[in-house]
């Protein structure tokens, strides 16, 4: 597959993940009814709260591997390609498209979020985490965690979800459940660290979303680059020397196998 028909699903992918993920933040995760529509008596909060919204970045996830996985190999996340070509199992040479893929794709999801969200009267790029973005301090980490709390559980959780790309996608894995594996592990680092950074693991999720609010996101993000990435290349590393295998080992397997 050419690398400009991989870097365009990577871009697509990266699209849905932010569409989706942050959409699912900023337009349902707390709804109340128009009390001045309804009785009161009938007037109450929906919404889909933070476990709806850890599911939905793992689903945008799950559907892409099934989508693009066969195409890209859909990583989303420069990340996720970094710590792959850390662990050997993605030409370095190939880093700059799809991150740059993923950006446009994650820029371009947030920018017509921001278009759906203007939308509604009242709307402003203010508060804590406006567009779900990331940050860290008492004034931008959703539960007030510091700066050292959130670079330790970006760059922990980043750790884990490549382990668990690592292994889902290892040859000698059960085949065809990489994307359940894949996206449960994401929503479940959603599930715990939500009220901490409000979840990155991905730079490019990231960035989307502060280009478009500007200021204070700007100058948070680098932490939602530097923690991420070294934890995937820390990631790529560990798989790379302590659990894979090496040819003459796998060939013996097999051998041994048949």
């Amino acid at each position: 597959m050419p690398l400009t028909k991989r870097c365009l699903a990577e871009l697509i992918g990266t699209f849905w993940l932010v569409l989706g993920g942050c959409g699912s933040a900023v337009l349902a995760a707390a709804f109340t009814a128009d009390a001045a529509k309804i009785s009161e008596s009938t007037s109450y909060p929906l919404g889909i709260g933070l476990v709806g919204v850890s599911l939905a970045f793992g689903l945008t996830v799950m559907t892409m591997a099934y989508a693009i996985g066969h195409i890209s190999g859909c990583h989303l996340n420069p990340a996720v390609s970094i710590g792959l070509a850390t662990a050997k199992r993605f030409p370095a040479r190939e880093l700059p498209g799809y991150i740059v893929s993923q950006v446009l794709g994650a820029i371009l999801a947030a920018g017509l979020l921001f278009v759906i969200a203007s939308g509604k009267a009242g709307f402003e790029l203010i508060g804590s985490n406006p567009l779900a973005t990331n940050g860290f301090g008492p004034e931008h980490s959703p539960g007030a965690y510091s700066l050292l709390a959130c670079f330790i559980a970006e760059l922990v959780l980043t750790f884990m979800f490549l382990l668990i790309i690592l292994g889902a996608t290892d040859s000698r894995a059960p085949q065809g459940f990489a994307p359940v594996a894949i996206g449960l592990g994401l929503t479940l680092i959603h599930l715990i660290s939500i009220p901490v950074t409000n979840t990155s693991v991905n730079p490019a999720r990231s960035l989307g979303p502060a280009v478009f609010v500007g200021g204070w996101a700007i100058q948070q993000v680098w932490l939602f680059w530097l923690a991420p990435i070294l934890g995937a290349f820390l990631a790529g590393l560990f798989y790379y020397y302590v659990f894979e295998v090496s040819p003459r080992e796998r060939n013996l397997s097999e051998a041994q196998g048949q």
